[in-house]
């Protein structure tokens, strides 16, 4: 050892070792130092705008006092739900094909290269795509719209995930599997997705952590309304749109709305990623 602390590219090597973990440190550091900013001024700011009002009173008009987010928080549960609803079974589909069938296919190919070019586009391109293709058809902004615009972001993200839990099941199980003469489809379903289910799960939930905030789709999609109303095929109040309009207002109330809102929207994110991270976590396949 004391040869070894003597020779210069050793002393070299442990240098650069040292100046990386410093270097990952205060990076990571910097980073939490943000993360506890942005939150404080969460807290500070939209504290004082949670109420039993915020959940029962709906979202007021221009200069009147009081109101609250309940057809905000009702609209975005309705289009969450609904776009969880139909991201999930297409996207954990579509990973078990890739991750099955995708070895040496060229759909699947294709198939992982849009996923990931979707994984990466502009949220508010896919909105736009929508907007096109389905409200300027039916001349109407909806909860639908919203829906739709929200699940293409969710899909590309249970995809991938799904994809690569699926990959880390070892062979010899599914060798195991088919010795004792089970198909193809019902290892697939039975032995591989089974063996994966938290890591599934969890990219579940990192989905819907990904759609509860996203603002842009939903302007071109779903819009806005200042009412309370269970009618998906009509503008829907979300509150990422809320959270836009109202910090963008000039009334104190409504900005107070926005702080309350974009906490409440903060600290769902912030718990559905905690949750994906520590409930559903699950080591390796071995």
């Amino acid at each position: 050892m004391q040869a070894a602390a003597k020779n210069p590219v050793y002393r070299k090597r442990l240098l650069a070792h040292r100046v990386g973990i410093v270097l990952s440190v205060l990076a990571m550091g910097v980073g939490l130092a943000f993360l506890a900013w942005i939150l404080a001024t969460l807290l500070i700011n939209g504290l004082g705008a949670i109420s039993g009002a915020l959940f029962s009173a709906d979202t007021p008009a221009p200069g009147s006092e009081g109101g609250g987010l309940r057809n905000a928080i009702f609209g975005s549960l309705m289009m969450v739900g609904l776009s969880t609803l139909v991201s999930t079974p297409i996207g954990i589909l579509a990973g078990i094909y890739l991750a099955e069938y995708g070895e040496n296919n060229k759909f699947a190919q294709v198939t992982r290269f849009v996923t990931d070019i979707m994984l990466s586009a502009p949220s508010i391109v896919i909105g736009l795509f929508v907007y096109a293709i389905y409200v300027a058809k039916v001349q109407h902004f909806s909860g639908y719209a919203g829906s739709i615009a929200l699940s293409l972001i969710a899909v590309p993200v249970v995809v991938r995930t799904t994809d690569n839990m699926l990959r880390l099941v070892p062979n010899s199980l599914l060798e195991a599997a088919y010795a004792l003469g089970a198909p193809h489809w019902k290892v697939a379903m039975t032995v591989r997705l089974r063996a994966v289910k938290a890591g599934v799960v969890t990219g579940v939930l990192l989905a819907v952590a990904r759609v509860s905030g996203e603002t842009a789709p939903l302007l071109f999609t779903a819009l806005n309304n200042q009412f309370f109303s269970a009618d998906m095929n009509a503008p829907m109040a979300n509150l990422p749109v809320v959270i836009y309009q109202f910090a963008m207002s000039p009334y104190d109330d409504w900005r107070a709305l926005a702080w309350g809102g974009a906490l409440l929207v903060t600290f769902t994110v912030l718990l559905l990623n905690i949750l994906s991270r520590t409930l559903f976590s699950q080591k390796t396949p071995r």
